[in-house]
């Protein structure tokens, strides 16, 4: 069986400073943007990549969905960390961008295995809400 993600959710305290940050900042372009700032849509997403994209959740939301999935205390926490593989031009460009945002990009691995075999290098920052991603490039 062949499968991707389709999508990740993660929690914020404000989508509209979320969404700022995954388009400017990481570079993922605005998924139903408009829409949410329109009111028609409940939440913004972000695309990764042309099957995946980031929904960007108002944690103030969570109870509701917890008793939609009936799953009680399922929702409003953040995951371990999101990892986004990138060419090693685009890998360079986001840790100066995440840089210029006073972003700390110190922590990172060498040699570190992903979905795609050995990565050379990685970094890791945090969005506005915590929440950490982890970038890498492959050879």
């Amino acid at each position: 069986m062949q499968a991707t993600i389709d999508h990740i959710v993660i929690w914020v305290e404000d989508q509209l400073r979320s969404l700022d940050f995954y388009e400017r900042v990481v570079g993922f372009p605005g998924v139903r943007a408009q829409e949410f700032r329109d009111g028609t849509a409940p939440f913004p997403s972000v695309r990764v990549s042309e099957h995946a994209i980031i929904d960007l959740a108002a944690k103030s939301s969570a109870a509701g969905v917890d008793e939609s999935f009936k799953v009680p205390g399922a929702s409003g926490h953040r995951v371990n960390h999101i990892c986004v593989a990138l060419a090693q031009a685009d890998f360079a460009a986001l840790r100066e961008r995440v840089e210029a945002e006073g972003g700390d990009t110190s922590v990172g691995l060498e040699n570190s295995f992903g979905a795609r075999g050995y990565a050379p290098s990685t970094f890791y920052f945090t969005d506005p809400d915590g929440n950490v991603i982890e970038a890498r490039y492959y050879e």
